[in-house]
């Protein structure tokens, strides 16, 4: 028998390996087992690169916005910036349904904003290990770029720029902040913290993207 705090290893079809807890992947059963046979239909596949800061800095300039995404099991928190990007903001939580709705919503609120480039928040565990929710992240991130290769007017561009982003400590802090300072109910909190754990992701990233471009 395994503890409650027990931790099992798993190498992915492409090699890398993910420790978790065991009470982790009771967690996220649900959505492992819906984004997985994507994964493993194309074992043979190499997955397209997602890019590196300075990879994605030198790509996506000053003049277009980015939208920032916290991906959850149930919901999309979406946040934009400005098309200077140096200011993130919430712009909505998206309940998830099927996959082709989701990236469907995503266009809509990308275009609107004329953004062609994501940075999605990725969950690594406390120690900084890769769990499996790591794995889901990437896999969606990969669907982007899938979907964008079939369709270039989707998301603006046939190949939109993606970053990964640490998201430890996102969500807490953001509820922290609402707790202490906006003074929100649970009920109230609940309905805005994927879009603001979002903006606090993408702020994250567009503050370390004005440090390397003045640097």
């Amino acid at each position: 028998m395994h503890s409650p705090g027990s931790r099992i290893t798993m190498r992915w079809f492409d090699g890398s390996v993910v420790m978790s807890r065991r009470e982790d992947f009771k967690r996220f059963d649900g959505f492992h087992h819906q984004m997985m046979p994507k994964i493993l239909a194309e074992p043979r596949i190499t997955p397209m690169p997602l890019m590196e800061l300075p990879e994605f800095s030198a790509t996506i300039r000053p003049g277009h916005a980015v939208l920032g995404l916290d991906l959850g099991e149930r919901t999309i928190g979406v946040a934009s910036s400005d098309r200077g990007q140096s200011l993130a903001t919430p712009v909505e939580t998206i309940e998830r349904r099927k996959l082709a709705g989701d990236l469907q919503r995503l266009s809509a609120l990308a275009k609107e904003r004329d953004a062609k480039a994501f940075i999605l928040g990725l969950p690594l565990n406390m120690d900084g290990t890769k769990g499996p929710r790591v794995q889901i992240t990437q896999s969606f991130a990969h669907e982007i770029l899938k979907a964008a290769k079939q369709d270039s007017g989707l998301f603006n561009t046939s190949d939109p720029a993606i970053l990964m982003w640490d998201e430890r400590l996102s969500t807490s802090a953001v509820d922290r902040f609402l707790i202490g300072e906006a003074d929100l109910s649970r009920a109230k909190r609940a309905a805005v913290v994927d879009k603001m754990a979002a903006s606090y992701i993408l702020q994250g990233a567009l503050d370390a993207l004005a440090n390397l471009r003045q640097g």
